[in-house]
């Protein structure tokens, strides 16, 4: 149910869209962003078994 394998099409144009989206941010600044972002794409994919298995993968 959960996709762990390559799935972006373009993953490094999308890193360092990412790097850049944290530059001249502070630490503090940069961990709030990380968690909105999480918390964006939780609510987006909206259901509670990927998300569990998600927290699990990342473990």
């Amino acid at each position: 149910m959960l996709t762990l394998t390559p799935n972006l099409p373009d993953p490094d144009g999308f890193y360092e869209e990412l790097i850049r989206a944290h530059e001249g941010l502070s630490k503090e600044q940069s961990d709030a962003f990380n968690a909105r972002l999480i918390l964006t794409l939780c609510n987006h994919i909206g259901e509670r078994a990927v998300l569990s298995a998600a927290l699990e993968a990342a473990k």
